[in-house]
Formats: structure tokens, C-alpha cells, sequence
């Protein structure tokens, strides 16, 4: 709609977004492409950086998995925003630049969360961590044929900056920071089980008289 085009180039291991359009639009296009970039690195590159420090023993493969989603989920709209912050309002963006050299005070901040992460970590007490990351939310999700919208139904897909497959709609709704889920149909076993774990009473079933 503001008539911008747009290319991608990938040489010497490395790729270039390009965005050219109108001047009249070039500050709320600026404000746009910084916050997924600031998504990018609070979710995906705070993950990459917990599955670098953060070794537990205790928990499966995929709970492993949750308790990085939760972790990303604790603090993420303040990373969201000291990212941001200090993307904003830059025409040329290296985006590895920025994270290794503009952002060391947030970097020192997910260091100092692995601190506290015990070597052993049961499956108590990942519960008893998501209940901790649940007290006082207010949001509300829908969950509809294994994707997830917000109140506004508009889809969620910050899981995609994370790895694997296992247990998605779990740590989608976890991205979420949501305090309500309204289910609609069927979900993965997985997803099942873990979404009933550590959500239990803040679930409403409902029925969809439109899908």
C-alpha cells in the first residue's frame, strides 16, 4: 500500500534486505522493520544464546525446550523494546553489529539468568516456573486447528524464530505472555498434555460455528 518494493541479495554468507519506498513513508516503514528485528533478537537470538549456556538435567528434550520459551517469554517485550530502542531511526542496519556491540548490557542480563538455573531441573518445577510466568496475565488467546491468535485474531507466529517442532503451540501461546486460552477443536498429543499441565483452569472450550 505505500508503493514500496523490495529484494533480497545473499552473498559471501551473508543477506542484504533492501526496502526502497516513498519518503513520505519512510519513518513508519523505519518503525516497522526495526520491531521485527527486535522480535528476531529477543526471540531468536536469546534462544540461540540459552541453548548455548543453559545445560539442565531433569527434563525430556521438548520440556527442555518450554523452559527456553519460557525464559524468552519472561522478559521478552522489555528486550523487545532495549532492542529497539537502539535500532530505531537507522538507515543501513547490520543486524549482528548491533547485537554484538550495541546490546552487551542486555546480553550481560541473559548471562546472569543462567546463573540461576539449576543444573537439575524436574518437571515440578518447570510447573511451578510457568505458574510463576502466569500470575496476574490478563491476555487472551485463541488456539483454532493447531494455530494461535490474539484478541484481535490476528495469527501469532513467533515460533517460528525458535527450533524443532516439538510441542509448537505450546511455546507460541507461552510467547504470548497470554493469561486466558480459548480452545477450539483438536491439538497434537504433545500440545495436549503440556497446555493442560501448566494452563489447566485458565483453558474455555468453545466452539467455532464459523470453521
Amino acid at each position: 500500500q505505500a508503493g514500496c518494493s523490495v529484494n533480497v541479495i545473499e552473498s559471501d554468507k551473508r543477506c542484504l534486505l533492501n526496502i526502497n519506498c516513498p519518503e513520505q513513508y519512510k519513518d513508519i516503514i523505519n518503525m516497522e522493520v526495526c520491531d521485527k528485528i527486535a522480535e528476531v533478537i529477543s526471540i531468536r537470538y536469546k534462544n540461540d544464546f540459552f541453548k548455548k549456556t543453559i545445560a539442565v538435567e531433569g527434563l525430556s528434550k521438548i520440556e527442555r525446550e518450554i523452559l527456553i520459551a519460557g525464559l524468552i517469554a519472561a522478559d521478552l517485550e522489555d528486550d523487545k523494546k532495549y532492542a529497539f530502542d537502539r535500532l530505531k531511526n537507522q538507515e543501513y542496519i547490520s543486524i549482528d553489529g548491533v547485537y554484538n556491540f550495541r546490546l552487551k548490557q542486555l546480553k550481560k542480563k541473559w548471562q546472569e539468568i543462567t546463573q540461576y538455573i539449576p543444573a537439575c531441573f524436574l518437571n515440578s518445577q518447570l510447573k511451578e516456573f510457568i505458574g510463576f510466568l502466569l500470575e496476574n496475565k490478563k491476555k487472551r488467546v485463541y488456539v483454532e486447528s493447531g494455530r494461535v491468535y490474539d484478541s484481535h485474531y490476528r495469527r501469532l507466529k513467533r515460533s517460528l524464530l525458535l527450533d524443532g517442532k516439538e510441542a509448537l503451540i505450546t511455546r507460541e501461546i507461552l510467547l504470548s505472555n497470554c493469561g486466558e486460552i480459548r480452545l477450539s477443536g483438536s491439538l497434537p498429543k504433545e500440545d495436549e498434555f503440556y497446555i493442560k499441565e501448566f494452563y489447566n483452569d485458565k483453558i474455555v472450550f468453545y466452539s467455532n460455528s464459523y470453521s
